[in-house]
């Protein structure tokens, strides 16, 4: 066994506070970072817990000054912002940039496909953390993804919706360019509004009913004010992605050492972050039923058939872009790879069980 030299205690003290010392003299970098989200949406909790803990584990290396969404600019200008480097970093859901490039969706939710626990192993293990790099790469930025949420609520209003019947004619709003293609291959009809809109839009029927987070978040929001029905399961977010947009020139000027803390505080924040909005969404379900609102829960059936259209409207994509074809490939090959332990460690297993996949092979036809 190894002998360790052990200093007297007062020269560990005097070396203690000298690398204190050192590391407050070393406080070169403060940053500004915003967020999409603004107090209201309870998501900006996932912003704030990164830069806790960035702000405590970089010890004066960083320090990061968190503005609230719309403080500084509206929502959706942040990626303006941190691209032409007016900030040094911004808070976001990716699949609000579908519009810039379509491989954005698939980073930030699916229809029907992955949950939670899919996509931390995705970008943790199966290749997912480079995809993202690459994307916002493309955009002069370094992107930390930091949160996931489950499963989402599904459609409120006061409209009931009981079956994919119920669906045709109906105006909902509905975020995610992927889920606007499913809900309109099923009769649907998509409406983009802000979070922050949605429950006037409901109150006034200007909408028929609407989606936006998990149950906690749409409860904290005021939605069973406005909403008598709620449609379950949300298979039009089985799952949502979160991080960090940072401007390649401040993530540069960073040490190595403290762009590697910058990482941990996110792999940290998105580990809390699945407990603390599977918590949320318990409370919020609670909440909900409380309140009266009717919860109606979506066939077997019918969920099988939207399957059937998100492999179908994944395949469109892959063929209309070749890094969307790319992270869907890398994203379906995880899901057939990590079959081989899933489906034996049943049913103490992680992840979604699911037999009807999009084809590999046709993807691959298209990239």
């Amino acid at each position: 066994m190894t002998k360790l030299n052990r200093l007297p205690l007062g020269a560990m003290t005097a070396s203690l506070a000298l690398a204190v010392g050192a590391g407050a003299a070393s406080a070169q970098e403060t940053w500004t970072m915003t967020s999409t989200w603004p107090d209201s949406i309870a998501l900006i909790e996932i912003d704030r817990k990164w830069v806790e803990n960035v702000n405590r584990i970089t010890e004066g290396e960083l320090e990061i000054e968190f503005r609230s969404g719309g403080t500084l600019m509206p929502g959706p200008e942040v990626f303006d912002g941190v691209e032409s480097g007016s900030i040094e970093a911004a808070g976001d859901w990716p699949g609000y940039w579908a519009g810039r490039s379509p491989a954005f969706s698939p980073l930030a939710t699916h229809t029907s496909l992955f949950n939670a626990v899919d996509y931390l192993n995705w970008i943790m293990e199966w290749g997912g953390w480079d995809l993202y790099q690459e994307v916002y790469g493309e955009y002069g930025m370094v992107y930390l993804p930091y949160g996931i949420t489950n499963n989402e609520s599904g459609f409120m209003g006061r409209t009931p919706i009981t079956s994919i019947d119920d669906l045709d004619g109906l105006r909902l709003r509905l975020a995610g360019r992927d889920q606007g293609r499913v809900l309109e291959e099923l009769g649907g009809s998509q409406v983009t509004l802000a979070g922050d809109e949605i429950y006037q839009a409901v109150e006034r029927g200007v909408v028929d009913g609407a989606e936006f987070a998990i149950p906690g978040v749409d409860y904290a929001a005021g939605f069973a004010e406005v909403a008598d029905y709620w449609a379950v399961p949300g298979w039009h977010q089985s799952a949502s992605v979160f991080g960090v947009m940072i401007s390649q020139d401040a993530w540069d000027a960073l040490e190595e050492s403290t762009q590697e803390k910058l990482k941990m505080a996110a792999e940290a924040t998105m580990a809390w972050s699945i407990a603390w909005s599977e918590s949320g969404s318990t409370e919020g379900t609670r909440n909900f039923l409380d309140a009266g609102v009717e919860m109606n829960r979506m066939p077997d059936e019918d969920l099988e058939r939207v399957q059937e259209v998100t492999n179908e409207v994944i395949l469109r994509g892959a063929c209309e872009d070749e890094m969307h074809a790319r992270i869907y490939h890398s994203q379906i090959s995880y899901l057939e790879d990590y079959a081989v332990w899933r489906d034996a460690s049943a049913p103490f297993n992680m992840s979604r069980v699911m037999d009807n996949l999009p084809s590999l092979e046709e993807i691959e036809e298209c990239m």
